[in-house]
Order: C-alpha cells, then structure tokens, then sequence
C-alpha cells in the first residue's frame, strides 16, 4: 500500500494534480523547497524534507535529501526481520512511492553561452541517488520520474486499492536506470568537450540518445525500427517538423539524410533527389525551380517516388514543378504559404521543414556504422577541397567553366556509393555512374543512365583510377576536364592518358569513398 510520498521536481509539469489525487487517497507527502511550495500554494499539505529529518537543507541547495532518514526508508526491504528493526530503532518511516526528476542540466548546457558554473550547479546529486536506492527497492518503493506517467499510475492505484502491481514498479525501475544512465552520459559528454578541445576517440563509448518513435518497419518490413535522437549543437534531421503526409519510414529517413547532406554542400540555391541513398540528380540555380527542372532532369526515370532537398526556401513555382511527379519526401529550410496550399492536394507526399539546416550545416558527434559485435567510429567527411585554387597535373588547364564544374560534380562525388563517377556540367549533374566493383563499369553506366549528352562535360571520381582504361572511357564519351584524389602506382599513365586526349586534369590529393 501507499501510504508515503517524497515528492521533489524540477519539472513540474503535472506534478500538482498528481500530488492531489495521492492526497485524496490518504497518501502522506514529503516534499522540498520549490515543489513543497508550490504543492502547498495548491492546497496539499505537504512535510517539509528537512522538518522531517531535522536537518536542514545548506550549501546554497545543494544537501537536501542525502540522509538515512530519506534513504533508510527507501533501501528498507520490508520482508527483512532486520531491516525493520532498524527502521524502528532509528526512527524512520518508510516511503513507498519516491516522485522525482532532476535538474534541467541538458537544457541548462544547451543555451547558449552558458557558464561552466551554471553547468557545474545543475548537476543533481540527491535526485539520482533517490531514484537509484528506490529502484533498486523496486519492489516495496514506487519510483517516477517521467511526468507522463502520472495518470496511468493514478489510475492503476485506484483500481487496485492503493497499490502499484511488481510489474508496473519493475518496468518503472527499469525507466529510472535507463534515464540516470542517460543523465550521466550528457555530463560526461559536457566535461569531455571542456577539457578536450579536439574530439577524441573515447576508451570507453557511451551513448545518449532519445527515442522519438517506434517506425512501421525497417528497411524491410520483417525488421522492427525506431528512430533515435540524440543531444546535439549540430544538424538534427529528428528535429524536423512533418508539416504533411503519411509516417516517415525508415528508408525515407535514410535517404532524407542523403538528400540534406548533399543540398547543404552548396551556397547556391539547391536541389538534390536521392533513390535509394544515391543521387539520381543535383543542380543549382537562379530559383529553387529552376534548381529541381535540372536536377530531374539528369535521370528524370529514376526520380519518380524519390526524396528532394533544398538549401532554399521551397516557393509556389517549385512546386508547380514537383506535384506532377511522385515523390516520397522534400525537405527544405521553409515552405512559402502557397507553396504549402498546392502541396496540401497531394497529401501523401511527406513536407519536412527544418529551419536550422541554415545555420548548422554540419551534424555533431561521429558518424557510427555497425558491424556485427561492433561499432565503427569516424569524423564526418566534411573536408572542403578548393578545385578552383587548383592546378592542373596535365598539360592544359581547364577553363573557368570546368574549374566551376569540376568543383560543382566534386561536391556531388562525395555523396555517391562508391566506385563513384560523377558527369556534370557547372549547374547540374548529367550521369551519375554509382557504385560498381569497377571505375571503368561506373564511368560507362554514368553515360550510359544520362538523359542529354554528356559530350563537353567534366567527370569526378571518388577514388584514383588505377590504370589508364578509366580515362580511355571518359574520352569516349566526351568528356573534357576530370577531377581525381590521385594516388595509383600509374598516376603518370593516367595523367598521359588525359595529355593524349588533350584533357585537364587535377588531382586533389583527397578520396571522398562512401560504402
């Protein structure tokens, strides 16, 4: 039965009404400083921590609760003989049912400018260490501390007389370690980027990260899948606003994420359509129109039930563009209202609105993929090389023109699977050859998949072309200009190759692979 509450809040959300309905049924209530005002000021009467204790709170708030009074009635097992015999000797009642959430320190360190002092101030000690004695009590203790608990536990105390079921206490302990563990991870990873002005690799990898919600399905539908988010100054894609249209999937977030990254590369107005993880075509332009009229027209085949970004608001005639062509999501920074009115006819397709794109460009933390038994570790590629500051290994240097596209298709490449071969002109993208087990195989798939001719054009590859056959193929083709990390035992046959074709080409001296 619950016959006692410490009830001690930062969040107070709810926390009156819940505090009401225990009263009413006979539920005696501890409280602290703010909360005990706040549940007094409403009208239930409430004991005082430290009148209860006799011991009062000091050190400007920060010794409250860190007592056996408090603690000898949480950890007391009340089927152990010897345990009661303490309680009694010492005086202590026994609290059944601890209401608790911590100081606000993720949102404290979230503002910006924060002090370290303030930071250091909202670290909650006696908040966790009440939630954890309780929890590992869990069978005599109920133990809150998510508001959106409080009235389906109402309700079960209700029905059930006063008590709580040793499932309902379990899954609520459970909830306890799994919000202190997440606690303590944001205040280790605070104190990590003081001291640590460059990221490290840590020795030990703690995440922290909330669920937002439970997806359909996986990548395919036999597997479960959630989305997570996690505590970031960076790029958020989670923190989207769904303006319209059905539930995002798990592979429209994977390939909302390709699209975002790759309209971001570019200052000019852009538009990226990701199929699959890949592009299918990128371009710039005067207007986001004029953007996503070049951007589908690079493989207009494959854009159909494709994902769109742009870097730019999203304006009526954009989407006069788009609403004739099926597609699973576009995101962009803003929506223009009547932009927003022609969309609304096409309710199905997903609007995903995220202002902060603009100002944060880049996604915090480390890029994490799994491997069986494992997690690998490494920095976003957000390397930035200037082509335009380049010069060329081959006997001609290209001209204006394809210096603009070579770093236009150079952007693109690093977004492609690799093998990777890029064909663009200086505002969009023309054939895109992705990911084969051979350079030679992409280079001829990217020609092969252009919808205009891409005679004239210039080419990137991810990754150095290991023999002279590559260059044959693009010469086939037209090409005129070619941008390439450089690195192959046969980079002078390579770079001979070009010269026997009269093309340019520079080596940038960094790979973009993308597996």
């Amino acid at each position: 039965m619950i016959k006692r509450a410490l009830i001690s809040v930062s969040d107070k959300r709810g926390v009156v009404d819940f505090a009401k309905e225990l009263a009413s049924m006979g539920v005696e209530m501890l409280s602290t400083g703010g909360t005990a005002k706040a549940l007094r000021e409403a009208g239930v009467s409430v004991v005082e921590v430290s009148d209860y204790t006799g011991f009062p709170e000091m050190l400007d708030g920060r010794l409250k609760t860190l007592h056996p009074k408090i603690h000898g009635g949480l950890l007391a097992r009340r089927s152990h003989a010897k345990d009661m015999e303490d309680i009694r000797k010492h005086d202590i009642k026994l609290i059944d049912m601890v209401v608790v959430n911590l100081y606000p320190f993720e949102e404290t360190v979230s503002k910006p400018n924060v002090t370290f002092e303030d930071a250091i101030e909202n670290i909650d000690i006696g908040g966790p260490t009440m939630l954890r004695a309780a929890s590992k009590n869990f069978q005599n203790v109920a133990v809150v501390v998510d508001p959106d608990d409080y009235s389906k536990i109402i309700e079960e105390i209700k029905s059930s007389k006063g008590e709580l079921s040793k499932e309902t206490k379990l899954n609520l302990a459970k909830k306890v370690f799994a919000h202190t563990s997440r606690y303590d991870t944001l205040i280790a990873d605070y104190l990590t980027g003081v001291v640590e002005k460059e990221p490290s690799f840590p020795e030990y990898l703690t995440t922290s990260m909330k669920r937002v919600s439970v997806l359909r399905y996986g990548e395919n539908p036999q597997q479960k899948a959630a989305i997570y988010k996690e505590r970031t100054g960076g790029l958020s894609l989670p923190d989207a606003k769904v303006l319209q249209g059905k539930e995002m999937s798990f592979n429209n977030y994977l390939d909302t994420h390709s699209a975002l990254m790759l309209a971001l590369e570019f200052d000019k107005k852009a538009c990226a359509v990701i199929k699959h993880n890949n592009p299918c075509g990128v371009a710039v332009g005067e207007s986001p129109a004029d953007a996503y009229k070049k951007a589908v027209k690079t493989d207009p085949v494959s854009a159909f039930g494709g994902v769109v970004a742009f870097n730019t608001e999203v304006d009526r005639d954009a989407v006069k563009e788009m609403v004739d062509l099926f597609l699973e999501v576009v995101i962009a920074p803003s929506f223009t209202k009547d932009a927003l009115e022609i969309f609304s006819k096409k309710p199905n397709v997903r609007l995903l609105e995220l202002p902060d794109m603009l100002n944060k460009k880049q996604a915090a933390s480390w890029d994490m993929k799994r491997i069986a038994g494992g997690l690998l570790l490494q920095g976003w590629d957000y390397s930035d090389e200037d082509i335009m500051a380049l010069k060329a290994v081959t006997k001609r240097q290209p001209t204006k023109d394809e210096l603009e596209a070579l770093s236009f298709s150079w952007k693109v490449c690093k977004h492609v699977k690799s093998n990777a071969i890029v064909y663009a002109f200086r505002d969009r993208t023309v054939g895109i050859g992705i990911g084969q087990t051979s350079r030679v195989y992409s280079a001829k798939i990217g020609a092969i998949n252009a919808c205009e001719s891409v005679k004239g054009s210039v080419v990137a590859s991810d990754g150095f072309f290991p023999f002279r056959d590559g260059i044959d193929v693009l010469a086939e083709t037209g090409v005129t200009a070619i941008v390439q990390p450089g690195g192959s035992l046969k980079d002078s046959e390579v770079v001979q190759a070009a010269d026997e074709y009269n093309m340019a080409m520079i080596i940038t001296g960094a790979r973009h692979f993308r597996h």
